[in-house]
């Protein structure tokens, strides 16, 4: 409760800040979120490293089938990503990114910059490490905060439930354990196996709306217990029970 309340305050300070000093200032929004912090309005046209932290956060927020990059280019896709953000929260959809729309952001995440609903404990169930897979430590845990964006984005959509992870980054020992497939996604750390309710369908049929470019679900071989959801560069869509 604490924690939330922390969070709230922080946020209402981000807003009045912006709103006194201007967005484009530091003093008196450094502070703002311990993660990451935005100190300019960022719209179409703006590029930097600031609008990469931002894709990561909104990356789940696109059409059906689309993926946005993480390029540091504000494109029309980013734009449009923001967009549909900010409508998802009730915020003034005009796709630029300004203290309330970071001010949002900062309210759905935690120190470690996850979002609030998901960890990295529950992305990686095989070590500590994040070590022994297709990719570095590094950027299997970076590609698991990107996951877990995108799930946040779905649990929202889907009226906020909870949606529970019964495996995620594995190494190859791991995968070898469990019986994974030798080009698993989950050994690049962006696969996530989903479990519970909702439904496995609904799940399924959800998550391509946002950013999945992998979908396993009921009726593909091997998938009838879960549906996995991952970022594949080859797009490949199964869940034949489903309808996808």
């Amino acid at each position: 409760m604490l924690r939330r309340t922390t969070r709230l305050l922080v946020s209402f300070v981000m807003v009045m800040a912006g709103a006194v000093i201007g967005v484009g200032t530091t003093s008196g929004t450094a502070q703002a979120a311990s993660c990451y912090t935005w100190n300019r309005t960022l719209s179409q046209g703006s590029s930097g490293s600031d609008v990469t932290q931002l894709q990561i956060r909104v990356a789940g927020w696109v059409t059906s089938g689309e993926r946005l990059s993480y390029d540091g280019n504000y494109g029309a896709r980013t734009a449009a990503a923001v967009k549909k953000f900010q409508a998802a929260y009730g915020l003034s959809a005009d796709g630029v990114a300004g203290p309330a729309t970071f001010s949002k952001i900062y309210s759905l995440q935690d120190a470690d910059c996850t979002p609030i609903h998901f960890t990295y404990a529950e992305l990686n169930k095989c070590n500590s490490t994040w070590s022994g897979g297709a990719v570095s430590a590094t950027t299997a845990k970076a590609n698991a905060l990107k996951t877990m964006w995108k799930l946040e984005a779905m649990r929202h959509a889907l009226g906020d439930v909870p949606i529970q992870i019964s495996s995620g980054f594995r190494s190859h020992a791991c995968n070898d354990a469990v019986g994974g497939a030798s080009g698993s996604r989950h050994l690049y750390g962006d696969a996530a196996d989903l479990v519970g309710s909702p439904t496995l369908c609904r799940l399924a049929q959800q998550s391509r709306t946002h950013g999945f470019s992998e979908i396993l679900g009921p009726g593909y071989t091997g998938h009838n217990d879960h549906t996995h959801v991952a970022f594949d560069p080859s797009p490949f869509w199964s869940a034949p029970t489903c309808g996808i």
